[in-house]
């Protein structure tokens, strides 16, 4: 008898059967409770080779190529696979499968004589061949030869469902099990009853599997119209499933724009309300030169703008639309809305690296000492101290939020309401920011939840000495005003922080630094996080590098 940590993969999978079972047993049909019924009945060996082909990529197996230690008899352990249908040997398999079942000396064996020879690729001979093999055949049929069956994984699409009703999501899979046992990945335990789950209906499950099929597709590169169609198909009182509908008709409408098809483009940033369709609408309407109608949608934003990202993008289009329709002046709204970040500017020279380095490196090295400590931090620090101070709302267990034991942070994230529905929660976070206990909460935080997902912490940047610099130099009001704008729109506002962190802890003062490398321009939310900063004194600088001897050169 092996030991039971033998099978950790398969005590995990019965788990979230189990779990699945207690959460949806009203979401699932016959076959489905039929699966975990019959899954639970057979003999463990047969159990551990299921899962085993489930966590590969298949659908497709050479029996005699498989070889687990925990199972002694693989052919034992699949025949009651092969009895009960989630096996299968003889559903014909087209060329390209074959293909991808063996290498390139298999196939020039077992193709000897054919068209095709050592000195091309796979992919050329798969090419030389698809005329001769139009229909497909039993493996046993392409190879007769052969020692062993290939087995085609028939529970496939059941289990993907199963799997997308546990994670609510098809980006996870049953490795997540394994990188947990083995620590690679930890995550917060959250308290939830047994009525939180991902999907309150079957039609949830089946919208989101129809969304993912389209979204395939459009990777694919299947016809736009159908796809458009599929899209309208999926229309859910679902507000969750709603935001990724939103989400494929933008990815549609940016796959129309890059084959310069404006029409087909328009009708899709039309029908979605994602955040960035209306603006990539006007855009669209620009080039098919309609320019009344991009104007009406650039004046819906100004009244009502989704994001200061859109505001932004707005304003710098104005112009443009105000010279093709004919109308003079009234730029003035536009020109306060770009940021003075002229003042900020300082220029330095420095001597090229011998090496490939990059600019804020270079910049780092240059300025650090042991008096003035220089950290590139981007996005992480400001984040990290956020999401340390904010852990209890972040991982507050919320209806709909959490629903198993594997996720990062909440499910609603990028929800509008996200911050709404949490609010109380936040405020009582920021509060310690006012009352001082603010530095004792993030200390203790960052040494109990070491190493735990989260949406905000960078554990492979926030060490100690950084925090505690940051701690000393950065001031409580400025954290606070980070925070602020953080929950103003999470989505938009956890990227474009200034690149490099300067302290200068006798002083217990800091500076943030945009470092740009020759030819290197200011993103837009880098833009508008500096203006924010430099609104509310927050001490920030974009510092321009120039490497001596080239002026204008790029950077190594």
């Amino acid at each position: 008898m092996l030991a039971p940590h033998r099978f950790y993969y398969l005590h995990n999978f019965q788990r979230a059967l189990e779990w699945i079972a207690g959460r949806y047993g009203d979401l699932l049909d016959a076959a489905e409770q039929q699966f975990l019924a019959r899954f639970a009945q057979l003999p463990q060996p047969s159990q551990a080779l299921m899962v085993r082909l489930l966590m590969r990529r298949g659908p497709w197996f050479l029996a005699d190529k498989l070889a687990y230690e925990e199972i002694a008899s693989i052919a034992g352990a699949a025949q009651p696979l092969l009895e009960l249908g989630w096996l299968d040997a003889g559903v014909p398999m087209a060329l390209d499968e074959l293909f991808a079942l063996h290498t390139k000396p298999e196939l020039l064996q077992l193709f000897a004589g054919a068209p095709v020879h050592a000195g091309q690729r796979k992919a050329e001979m798969l090419q030389s061949l698809q005329a001769l093999h139009e229909a497909p055949r039993p493996y046993a049929q392409w190879n007769p030869q052969a020692a062993g069956a290939a087995w085609r994984v028939m529970a496939g699409p059941l289990c993907e469902r199963l799997r997308l009703m546990f994670f609510g999501n098809l980006r996870q899979d049953w490795s997540e099990f394994v990188l947990a046992d083995l620590g690679v990945f930890r995550y917060e335990t959250v308290a939830f009853d047994a009525a939180s789950r991902a999907f309150q209906s079957r039609a949830d499950v089946d919208g989101y599997l129809a969304l993912h099929a389209c979204r395939v597709a459009l990777d694919e590169g299947a016809d736009i119209d159908g796809l458009l169609q599929s899209a309208a198909g999926c229309e859910s009182a679902n507000a969750w499933l709603e935001k990724r509908r939103a989400k494929l008709l933008l990815r549609i409408g940016q796959a129309c724009e890059r084959a310069q098809d404006w029409e087909r483009a328009a009708q899709a940033y039309a029908q979605s309300r994602y955040p960035g369709a209306r603006h990539r609408r006007m855009r669209v309407y620009e080039r098919m030169e309609r320019f009344a109608d991009a104007m009406d949608l650039a004046r819906q934003a100004l009244e009502q703008p989704e994001s200061d990202e859109e505001l932004q993008r707005v304003a710098r289009m104005l112009p443009r639309l105000r010279r093709a329709l004919g109308q003079g002046g009234a730029r003035a709204r536009a020109a306060a809305l770009e940021p003075a970040v002229a003042q900020m500017r300082i220029d330095l020279e420095l001597a090229l690296p011998a090496g490939r380095a990059s600019v804020e490196y270079v910049l780092r090295d240059h300025w650090h000492s042991e008096a003035t400590p220089v950290f590139y931090v981007e996005n992480a620090l400001i984040n990290s101290l956020f999401g340390l101070l904010c852990w209890p709302a972040i991982f507050a267990p919320l209806p709909g939020a959490f629903f198993h034991p594997f996720q990062s942070g909440p499910a609603d994230l990028g929800a509008p309401d996200f911050v709404q529905r949490r609010a109380a929660l936040f405020e009582e976070c920021l509060a310690r920011l006012d009352d001082g206990s603010y530095r004792a909460v993030i200390e203790q935080r960052f040494a109990e939840k070491q190493g735990l997902q989260s949406p905000f912490v960078f554990w492979g940047t926030l060490n100690a000495p950084l925090l505690a610099l940051a701690l000393d130099c950065i001031e409580a009001g400025h954290l606070k005003l980070f925070f602020r704008r953080l929950l103003q729109d999470v989505r938009a506002n956890r990227t474009g922080f200034p690149d490099l962190v300067r302290f200068w802890p006798a002083e217990r003062r800091y500076e943030l630094v945009e470092a740009k490398a020759p030819g290197d321009k200011l993103q837009d939310n880098q833009v508008r996080w500096l203006q924010y900063c430099a609104g509310h004194g927050i001490p920030v600088r974009v510092c321009h590098v120039q490497w001596r001897g080239q002026p204008g050169g790029e950077a190594a």
